[in-house]
């Protein structure tokens, strides 16, 4: 028999498994809210804590109300495009001039010269992406370096088709995907701390896991948001 949390219009079913930690997700398309609780824990508990994140809940279920699955650009006139969680409409000008774009209220700008293809038009587009990554990244990893007790060498920002994120710990290196600057800016945050871990504990050992959990406590809901969030078709595989 299946296990129903009921908070207001929101129902939340239950399942139990020989896990350690209570986990909470919201699934797309519709939003459907699932609780994995360890066996042993007991109903008033559980609905305790999916109390303690009705806000959350919600949260997570407009934005995959407001979000579409991003199917392959074609970078054209009035076409979607999501930076940082957000849908923006994108405007395209044909000028005889360098190419550039720049971002109003709630649209995109690309300007490119006459006659650019779709694959020019895309690269214009990428290197805007990773100037935006530029202007965050130092500083999270900065944060995260005084945090942790680790100094990142230096970090990459490249197109990665089953990765978020990659940590070369001997090179003491981070690599981020650029689709990364399409999420909410807290998931970059969550990726930056995942890699920068690595420079503790290499693998995802039990170690890893304890790090991760003192650190960055709602880690399984991000990254369950992250994966779930229906921007594009990547999953991160670790």
């Amino acid at each position: 028999m299946t296990e129903t949390i009921q908070l207001g219009d929101i129902a939340i079913a239950v399942r139990r498994k020989d896990v350690k930690h209570v986990h909470l997700s919201v699934h797309p398309p519709s939003g459907r809210v699932t609780l994995v609780a360890p066996k042993g824990t007991r109903p008033e508990v559980a609905r305790a804590y999916a109390a303690s994140k009705l806000g959350w809940i919600r949260d997570q279920q407009a934005k995959l109300r407001g979000q579409a699955r991003e199917t392959p650009r074609q970078f054209v006139e009035r076409e979607s495009h999501y930076l940082w969680g957000w849908r923006y409409l994108l405007s395209v000008r044909e000028e005889e001039a360098k190419p550039s774009v720049r971002m109003s209220h709630r649209s995109i700008t690309l300007t490119v010269r006459q006659g650019s293809g779709r694959a020019k038009r895309a690269a214009v587009m990428h290197e805007w992406h990773k100037a935006l990554l530029h202007e965050v990244v130092p500083d999270l990893i900065r944060k995260w370096e005084s945090r942790l007790g680790v100094k990142v060498a230096g970090y990459f920002l490249q197109r990665m088709k089953t990765k978020w994120g990659a940590c070369n710990h001997r090179a003491r290196t981070i690599r981020l995907n650029t689709e990364l600057v399409k999420k909410p800016k807290d998931f970059l945050e969550f990726v930056i701390v995942h890699e920068m871990l690595h420079l503790i504990e290499p693998t995802h050992s039990e170690r890893f896991v304890t790090l991760l959990e003192r650190h960055y406590p709602s880690w399984r809901e991000a990254r369950a948001e992250l994966n779930e969030l229906p921007l594009t078709a990547e999953v991160w595989r670790e």
